[in-house]
């Protein structure tokens, strides 16, 4: 059985997702201990135990030790099952956090998988869905992923009651990537949205990116603006964002991202998210760096040589790297260094469904 330091790396939620994630896909029993060891309140919180559960429930395995404030867990996977899933966190918790745990075996079931799940859409500590689906989801088809994924209903912090869908179809084997040289930008897309409020902050946001984008000499700027009328909006509670991704020629997308919450002008989101985004490309990187680390799972079951630059190697981006070099016995190449540009590059195992 595999043995997982919790704590290790950045040492939070995302050390058990992973972890149990490529062990689900492997086929390997894994230990996990020290969870969240370095979180305020160690241990599994809602939203850990139900990326567990859902992963026991979708490969027919077997976890021990799984409740809340747990800070071990024993997993034992099973054959990945395809079939129709639902999810409710109970909470405002990630739901791209749980599809960050169950997208990697789900690709190998034995059908396609369809999944809804309850809980946060939008959140201050993860991936926005626009995010997810217009940045992540796009860079894993260029593998071979295939996936459909759709936000039904946002949820915000605090209240949560977001609904997302995902419609995963099964593939043999990914492919490898390479996305070092982005070369020019071709255009910037975004979503800027606000529900339980009134239109023209979603407005607001869109203008100030573009004007800030535009000052930063980027130009083909299409920022789409999500809202309601108070008679149709069915969301339970106020909230609001902006997700910007630019296209380059050379087949890289980067991302970036901002919310809003109260007090916080709608201005400031949008020139917060342009600005995120400016830097990313200006660093000449080929991912930013949120996209890096989420792709390092499937880098090292991928077929073949990949190899990223990213923007700033980041803690979570090193946590994954070594989780991997351990579960699947990949060997990184990493050239530069913490808080920097980096490049990374592996030779995967071209994982295969059996």
């Amino acid at each position: 059985m595999l043995e997982i330091d919790g704590s290790i790396g950045e040492g939070g939620g995302s050390v058990v997702r992973i972890s149990t994630a490529i062990c689900a896909l492997l086929g390997k029993p894994v230990r996990i201990f020290n969870i969240r060891a370095k979180r305020p309140k160690p241990g599994l919180q809602p939203q850990h135990l139900k990326a567990i559960e859902a992963l026991a429930e979708i490969t027919s395995g077997e976890v021990k030790g799984a409740q809340i404030g747990s800070t071990e867990i024993h997993f034992y996977p099973g054959k990945i099952l395809s079939g129709n899933y639902r999810i409710d966190i109970g909470t405002a918790g990630s739901t791209t956090l749980i599809l960050q745990t169950i997208m990697p075996p789900a690709a190998f079931a034995d059908g396609s998988i369809t999944v809804e799940i309850s809980g946060g859409t939008d959140n201050p500590m993860a991936p926005p869905i626009d995010f997810w689906k217009n940045v992540t989801l796009r860079i894993l088809e260029k593998m071979g992923y295939r996936a459909k994924i759709e936000c039904l209903r946002r949820g915000h912090y605090p209240v949560g009651g977001g609904l997302i869908k995902a419609e995963i179809e099964p593939i043999e084997i990914l492919k490898s990537i390479v996305l070092t040289e982005p070369g020019k930008v071709e255009r910037i897309l975004g979503i800027a949205h606000s529900v339980k409020l009134p239109p023209n902050v979603a407005q607001r946001m869109a203008h100030a990116a573009t004007k800030k984008l535009l000052r930063a000499g980027y130009s083909n700027i299409e920022i789409k603006k999500e809202t309601y009328k108070p008679e149709e909006d069915p969301h339970l509670a106020p909230g609001a964002g902006i997700t910007l991704w630019a296209e380059t020629e050379n087949g890289c997308i980067l991302g970036a991202s901002a919310l809003g919450k109260p007090g916080k002008p709608a201005e400031r989101v949008g020139e917060e998210a342009a600005n995120k985004l400016a830097a990313q490309l200006s660093s000449g990187a080929g991912v930013d760096e949120h996209l890096a680390d989420q792709l390092i799972p499937y880098m090292a079951i991928a077929n073949g040589r990949s190899e990223i630059s990213c923007a700033k190697l980041t803690l979570h981006t090193m946590t994954n790297i070594i989780l991997m070099e351990k579960i699947v016995g990949v060997r990184f190449d990493i050239k530069g260094e913490m808080g920097e540009f980096a490049r990374i590059s592996v030779e995967g195992i071209g994982f295969k469904k059996s």
